[in-house]
C-alpha cells in the first residue's frame, strides 16, 4: 500500500515543504508536496508559499481571456465557417448541380470523419513535437485552401476529394485548441492556464463560437448565394470561394500572433510580453495548486504505447468515451439536415439558410447557461442528464406530428433540437479534471474527440433519402440513443462515486505517518495518476 523504500532525508524535506502535522485529500490540497518537474518551463516562478489578492488573479484571467481567448475563438469561427458552409450550399441545388444524391452526400460527410480520425492522433503526436504554434495555424491555412477550392467540383469524385482532404486537415484541430487553452506548449512543456473550474465556460465559450459562426455563415451564405449567375457560376460557387479565402487570411494572422508559452508571448504581431514577473508567478501557482500535475511532464517526453494503453484501460473514463459516442448523436442529423428539411418544407433557398440562425443563436443561450450553472454547482454528471433529456420530448413530437402542412410546428421542433443545451464543454472538462496526469489527458482528450467522430458518423447516417422529408425511423433511433444516454450518465455518476468510496475506505484505515509518507512519494504519484489514493473523481 505505501512505499517503504522512500529515504529518510528525502521524506523529511517533503514533509517540510507541505508544512503540515497531516496528511490531506483532493488535488487542490496537494501543491506543498507536489513540485513541478525540473524542465518545466513555468518552474522558475514555482512558489508554494506565494499569495496574491483575489484582484490580481482576475486581472491575470482577464488578460487571458483577452489575448488568448478571443482569439481562440476566432480560429473556431473559422473552423465552423469552413465546416458548416457546405450544409448551407446544399439550399442552392449544390447537389443538383453535381450530379449527386442525399445518400452521396451521407458518403461524403463519413469520408470526412473516416480520414478525421484517421488524422487524430498523428495530428496529436505532432503537436507535441512541434507546438501549438505552428501546428494549428498550418492545419487551418491547409484546410482553407481545400475548402475554397471546392468551388471547382464538378463531379460527385471531386467531391468526394475535398471531404478527404478537409478531413485530414481539420483532424486534431479541436481537441489542439482546447488542450491549448489549458497550456501553451513550448516544444512539448506544458503551461496551463485555466483552473478546472474556470475550464468549462471557457470551452463553452469556444462552442458558442462555433454557433455564432452558424448564425453568421446562415446570413453570409443568404446573401452570397444570391449571387447565383454571376459571371455564369452558381451561387455556392461564390460561397466556397469568399469564405475560404477568409479562414486563409485568419490562418496566417494566427501564424504571426500565436505565442509559444505564458512566458514567451512576443510574436511578430505582439512585440511586448503579455505578463508581468508577478503575474507569471501568479499564473503559474494558481495553475499548479489546483492541478499539481499539471507540472510533472518533462521536456520532451515521448508518449509511449504504455501510455496510451494506460489511458484506454482507465474505468472511470470508461462511462464518458461511450457518452461520446452515443449522445450527440441524436441532434447530428438534425442540425446537418437543417437548411435541406426546411427547403423540403417550402420554404425558399434565402429563407431556408436565414431559418437556421435562431437554433444557432438559441444553442449559444443554452450552452452558455448549462456551463455556468455547471461550474457555479460544481456538479456535472445531472447537468449533462438534463442536456441530453431536453431531445426526448422534441424527438416524440416529431414522431407524433401528422404528415402534411404544419411547417411552422415542425420549423420550432427542429429549432429546438438543434439549439439543445450542448454539454459537450462540460465532458470535456470533465475528462480533464479527472485525469490527474498530462499525458492521460492528452491521450484521453484525443480518444474522446475520436469517439465523438464515430458518433458523427453514425449520426451522419441515420436520415436516409427514402425517409425523407419527416425521417419517421431515423427519428425513432434518435429516441433510443436519448434513452441510452441518460442511463449512461446516471451510470457513471454513481461509478464515480463508487471508486471515491473504495478508495476513502483504504485511505482511512492508514495511520497519519502513512498518509504522509503515500503522499511524499512523488514518482508513484506520477505513474499512479488519478488512481492515487488522495485523488476524488469529481462527478
Amino acid at each position: 500500500m505505501v512505499d517503504t523504500e522512500i529515504s529518510k532525508t528525502r521524506e523529511a524535506d517533503i514533509q517540510i515543504d507541505v508544512g503540515k502535522d497531516s496528511a490531506v485529500v483532493g488535488r487542490e490540497n496537494l501543491h506543498h508536496a507536489i513540485a513541478p518537474h525540473e524542465s518545466y518551463e513555468g518552474g522558475h516562478r514555482w512558489d508554494p508559499e506565494a499569495t496574491w489578492t483575489p484582484e490580481e488573479e482576475r486581472r491575470v484571467v482577464r488578460k487571458t481571456d483577452l489575448y488568448l481567448l478571443i482569439w481562440l475563438c476566432v480560429m473556431f469561427f473559422g473552423l465552423q465557417l469552413d465546416r458548416g458552409n457546405l450544409s448551407n450550399a446544399l439550399a442552392d441545388s449544390l447537389l443538383d448541380d453535381l450530379g449527386m444524391t442525399t445518400d452521396d452526400y451521407n458518403n461524403g460527410t463519413t469520408i470526412q470523419l473516416v480520414c478525421f480520425l484517421a488524422a487524430e492522433f498523428p495530428v496529436q503526436m505532432a503537436t507535441k513535437r512541434f507546438g501549438f504554434k505552428y501546428v494549428l495555424p498550418f492545419l487551418m491555412t491547409a484546410w482553407s485552401m481545400v475548402s475554397w477550392a471546392q468551388a471547382f467540383m464538378t463531379t460527385r469524385t471531386t467531391f468526394y476529394l475535398t471531404r478527404a482532404l478537409i478531413g485530414l486537415f481539420e483532424g486534431g484541430f479541436i481537441p489542439g485548441v482546447i488542450l491549448m487553452a489549458t497550456y501553451y506548449e513550448l516544444a512539448d512543456n506544458m503551461t496551463y492556464q485555466y483552473t478546472s473550474k474556470e475550464l468549462s465556460v471557457r470551452l463553452a465559450a469556444f462552442w458558442s463560437t462555433l454557433n455564432i459562426a452558424r448564425v453568421i455563415s446562415a446570413l453570409l451564405a443568404a446573401g452570397i448565394l444570391e449571387m447565383r449567375g454571376t459571371q455564369g457560376k452558381p451561387g455556392w460557387f461564390w460561397l466556397f470561394i469568399l469564405e475560404g479565402l477568409l479562414t486563409l487570411v485568419i490562418g496566417i494572422v494566427s501564424f504571426l500572433y500565436l505565442p509559444r508559452s505564458p512566458t514567451a508571448t512576443k510574436s511578430v504581431l505582439c512585440p511586448r510580453p503579455w505578463y508581468t514577473e508577478r503575474e507569471e508567478v501568479i499564473m503559474t501557482n494558481r495553475i499548479l495548486r489546483d492541478d499539481p500535475a499539471k507540472g510533472l511532464t518533462a521536456l520532451k517526453e515521448p508518449v509511449r504505447w504504455s501510455d496510451i494503453k494506460d489511458a484506454w484501460s482507465d474505468k472511470s473514463m470508461w462511462g464518458l468515451y461511450f457518452v461520446g459516442l452515443v449522445a450527440y448523436i441524436p441532434a447530428t442529423p438534425v442540425q446537418a439536415y437543417l437548411s435541406l428539411t426546411l427547403k423540403h418544407f417550402g420554404f425558399s433557398t434565402l429563407a431556408s439558410n436565414m431559418l437556421t440562425a435562431p437554433s444557432a443563436g438559441l444553442q449559444i443561450i443554452t450552452m452558455l447557461a448549462l456551463a455556468y450553472s455547471s461550474e457555479y454547482f460544481n456538479e456535472r454528471a445531472w447537468h449533462c442528464f438534463f442536456g441530453e433529456f431536453w431531445l426526448l420530448p422534441l424527438f416524440t413530437a416529431l414522431l407524433t406530428i401528422p404528415d402534411g402542412g404544419r411547417d411552422w410546428d415542425r420549423f420550432t421542433l427542429i429549432t429546438l433540437v438543434s439549439g439543445y443545451p450542448y454539454f459537450h464543454p462540460i465532458v470535456s472538462s470533465w475528462l480533464s479534471e479527472n485525469s490527474f496526469d498530462v499525458k492521460k489527458r492528452a491521450i484521453t482528450a484525443a480518444t474522446y474527440n475520436v469517439i465523438v467522430q464515430v458518433g458523427s458518423l453514425v449520426g451522419s447516417q441515420i436520415y436516409r433519402s427514402w425517409d425523407s422529408p419527416y425521417y419517421k425511423s431515423g427519428n425513432k433511433v434518435c429516441i433510443s440513443l436519448v434513452a441510452l444516454s441518460l442511463v449512461t450518465f446516471v451510470g457513471q455518476k454513481y461509478w464515480l462515486k463508487h471508486l471515491n468510496r473504495k478508495k476513502e475506505s483504504v485511505w482511512n484505515a492508514m495511520t497519519a505517518e502513512e498518509k504522509l509518507v503515500y503522499q511524499s512519494d512523488s514518482l508513484a504519484r506520477e505513474v499512479d495518476g488519478n488512481k492515487r489514493l488522495d485523488f476524488r473523481f469529481q462527478y
